[in-house]
């Protein structure tokens, strides 16, 4: 039988990490899981007409909606299953709405399967299975499959997450209950009949510290769900390990919206990037639990993940948008860096996911109060490199992150926002991050309970899970989903009082050569701080929910003929061609420089 022709997936070549060298092919009979990404049945809608700037929401699909219109189409499916077949793979999962086939097999077989040649990897901080070059896929199924995660198991994402340093100022650490109360979240009103769901790619959380800790702050322990994707788990072990991030995600969102239920995705972050794409599809289509809310602390520069596993990744984004479903995400825990100084090139860089325009991006702030009221408030910043061993092999600068992207276009939303051209050389405007901004210095951080041991925590990480509980409160009050709320925030006036503005600070480091890169607090959205920190009762007094989509929204476009799955266009939505060609925009301007970074601990 003659060989197959086969055809690169776009967006999928990788490179081996900075330091990197192959010492042996990966074990023949190793075995691993892969995801498959396919295309929709339709194109998905065009970006821009969902980012456009709008006072009015979003109209909302229900989940069998979505999966009638958007999932994969079950002859798709069908040639996934043929193709395993033909390649001693197994058919481990499948789900038509995640638009998701995960296949099994030896490192022999998917070396065959997608043309790759898998190695073991040795560099400075251990080993890893890697590939370079692109993914090959046979060329009847291009347009068909868009994206395969999971052939390598680099780590794919950092958690943000810091610890406090010595507070001069009079800053003091709260609970997640006295910040709620500062920034007046809606009172009367406590998350009842919501679902927060909660991404996590490492460690775990003790019953026993959930009830120690509820009940000190007088509350009943609200229901915590875990759920296992790709093999994670609810694995528990010492404070200073992934711990911490769990907990600070539960306890932050647990307490100022103690009435909400909780359901903690736990996937691998050693499995590629399949791990943190299926925790974030499996709580998108989630129809058991049916999160409203979705908060995110984990991410790393995006400049160092590929381009078809940011399409992907923002597709599903787009997905949650479309459902109704507001994804809260951690802008980044370095400044305008976003990796610790000892891997940093001096360029400015933005974090991802928080990058997406599907998200709403969270910054940090030191926030001071007196009697329950903002006494001060500004971009948290360290102002100098941490190099200690606490700060992790690369240090931290420890400051909220923010900035432009280069790989996301400036969304309609943010037209009017005053966003400026990246510090970088070639200049580029894209998206601006982040959008909103709340308490996150750890010096002004939160009392959290890990491990059985008491705590002062902070970083972004814990500014995401307060929005997602606030954004469960307002969708409690307004009996609705306010979903993808960003075109609504920024349609806001500047002096409706939904904001304090933050006007003192920035988010620029230092490191050696390197000096004074990043961007400062302004009247209005910056690239430090947002649109500012919440009024939690004002904002809940402007914003609407969505309405369920009409009839006309949901008939057939009449570009869209059904045609067999051999002959039909590439369901790849407008959103990632937008994407796809402005990654290429940049990298022409910048003359395709690679960024060297901590790639350890990014997304991949």
């Amino acid at each position: 039988m003659p060989a197959k022709k086969m055809t690169s997936i776009p967006g999928s070549k990788k490179e081996i990490l900075p330091g990197a060298h192959a010492v042996a092919p990966a074990p023949s009979d190793e075995r691993l899981e892969v995801t498959v990404r396919l295309r929709p049945k339709n194109a998905l809608p065009a970006q821009k007409d969902m980012l456009k700037l709008s006072a009015a929401p979003l109209q909302q699909l229900s989940h069998d909606q979505y999966e009638s219109r958007y999932g994969a189409d079950a002859k798709d499916i069908a040639l996934i299953r043929k193709f395993a077949k033909e390649n001693n793979l197994n058919v481990v999962r499948e789900s038509a709405p995640r638009r998701t086939v995960i296949l099994a097999g030896t490192v022999t077989d998917f070396d065959h399967a997608f043309g790759v040649s898998l190695k073991t990897y040795a560099y400075p901080n251990g080993t890893y299975r890697g590939r370079t070059g692109p993914v090959q896929i046979p060329a009847e199924l291009a347009g068909v499959v868009e994206g395969v995660f999971g052939l390598d198991n680099r780590p794919v994402a950092k958690r943000h997450g810091s610890r406090p340093r010595a507070a001069g100022d009079g800053a003091q650490p709260f609970t997640a209950a006295q910040v709620a109360k500062i920034y007046n979240f809606p009172s009367g009103f406590d998350g009842s009949g919501q679902t927060i769901g909660i991404i996590e790619l490492g460690g775990g959380y003790r019953p026993s510290d959930l009830d120690t800790y509820f009940s000190n702050l007088d509350l009943a322990t609200p229901t915590v769900i875990p759920v296992s994707v790709d093999g994670g788990a609810n694995t528990p072990t010492t404070p200073d390990s992934a711990d911490g991030e769990v907990v600070l995600d539960i306890q932050v969102a647990g307490a100022a919206a103690p009435g909400a239920k909780f359901v903690v995705y736990f996937a691998p972050n050693d499995a590629a990037s399949n791990g943190f794409l299926d925790a974030l599809t499996k709580a998108i289509h989630d129809t058991e639990n049916n999160p409203s809310v979705i908060s995110i602390s984990w991410g790393g520069p995006e400049s160092t993940s590929t381009t078809n596993f940011q399409q992907q990744f923002d597709q599903a984004l787009q997905a949650a948008a479309m459902l109704g479903i507001t994804v809260c995400v951690a802008a980044g825990d370095n400044g305008a860096a976003d990796v610790g100084p000892k891997a940093w090139d001096g360029l400015a860089h933005v974090d991802f996911p928080s990058a997406s325009p599907f998200t709403l991006s969270c910054g940090g702030t030191r926030l001071i109060a007196s009697n329950g009221a903002i006494s001060a408030e500004s971009v948290w910043n360290q102002n100098q490199a941490d190099l200690s061993p606490q700060a992790g092999p690369d240090g931290s600068f420890g400051s909220g992150g923010g900035g432009v992207s280069g790989a996301f276009p400036l969304p309609d939303y943010q037209q009017q926002a005053n966003v400026p051209v990246s510090l970088n050389p070639a200049g580029y405007q894209g998206r601006g991050v982040p959008d909103v901004t709340g308490d996150g210095d750890p010096d002004s951080g939160y009392n959290i309970l890990v491990d059985g041991q008491a705590v002062q925590e902070g970083g972004t990480s814990a500014v995401a899970p307060l929005w997602a509980a606030l954004i469960a409160i307002i969708n409690q009050k307004l009996n609705g989903r306010v979903g993808f709320v960003n075109p609504q925030l920024y349609a806001l006036p500047s002096g409706s009082g939904a904001f304090h503005d933050i006007t003192v600070g920035s988010n620029r480091v230092s490191y050696k050569r390197f000096q004074n890169v990043g961007y400062d607090a302004r009247p209005g959205w910056d690239a430090a701080s947002g649109l500012g920190s919440p009024d939690g009762a004002v904002l809940s007094s402007l914003l609407k929910a969505g309405v369920p989509a009409t009839a006309a929204a949901l008939s057939r476009p009449k570009s869209q003929k059904s045609v067999g799955p051999g002959r039909r266009r590439a369901g790849r939505s407008a959103a990632s061609v937008s994407v796809k060609r402005k990654v290429k925009t940049q990298a022409q301007q910048q003359g395709k420089q690679k960024i060297s970074t901590r790639r350890s601990k990014v997304i991949r």
